[in-house]
């Protein structure tokens, strides 16, 4: 092939396929709705620790997948090509937060919406899923569960904890228990009747109870 030849190749017909234009509009669309996704994630984030990497990546993500299928959509044999490119690719990433899949899911449709020319539904769809997560992950509720962990020095002192702290909660159960001479130590899931949590500090003052902690627990940590 000769350099002449590499001219009069098709590629070089493919470079005005997307116009500079449309090109702009929908990057910097996905740079502002991906901006969007990043602040909804910092806002509703519950994690243990936040990792800014992460929205970054969510904005990254979404100028990605547009820039994909804008050109996906303006060569067929491209998008032959370029399933056959994507199919190869495999992510060790552990996902360690059930939310941050559907953000990254969310990344990717506004990508594809976008570079598709639905800009209202990328938009619209966008602010409404954005409230719904901002009103429902954020709602705080007394019900979420606790774990009190309550060391005592008897079995007297741990009955009188025991009534104390079913009378002051909702429901009250025994995940373990460890005994060894002059203590015993109590770990309770426990769910509050209020947001009040004043109980513990008179819990603690109990005859008896040497140390009482409370802290929130979601399944996958305590914090």
């Amino acid at each position: 092939m000769t350099f002449n030849d590499i001219f009069k190749s098709s590629f070089l017909e493919n470079i005005n396929s997307v116009s500079y234009v449309d090109m702009a509009i929908a990057l910097l669309l996905a740079f502002g709705l991906g901006l969007f996704i990043f602040l909804v994630y910092k806002k509703t984030y519950q994690g243990v620790m936040y990792s800014s990497s992460f929205g970054v990546t969510l904005v990254a993500l979404t100028m990605i997948t547009t820039v994909v299928i804008l050109a996906v959509t303006s060569n067929v044999v491209l998008s032959l090509g370029m399933v056959g490119a994507l199919s190869i690719v495999r992510f060790r990433t552990a996902i360690k937060e059930p939310l941050d899949i559907a953000f990254l899911f969310w990344s990717i449709a506004v990508g594809i919406v976008l570079a598709a020319g639905m800009i209202p539904l990328a938009v619209i769809g966008s602010v409404i899923i954005g409230v719904i997560l901002m009103i429902f992950v954020n709602k705080k509720s007394h019900k979420n569960p606790y774990i009190i962990v309550v060391n005592c020095d008897s079995h007297d002192s741990e009955k009188s904890a025991m009534d104390y702290i079913k009378s002051n909660t909702v429901k009250c159960v025994t995940k373990s228990k460890s005994a060894q001479k002059g203590s015993v130590e109590l770990n309770l899931e426990i769910r509050l009747k209020d947001d009040n949590t004043d109980f513990i500090n008179k819990l603690s003052d109990m005859q008896g109870v040497n140390n009482a902690v409370l802290v929130s627990y979601n399944g996958e940590y305590m914090g």
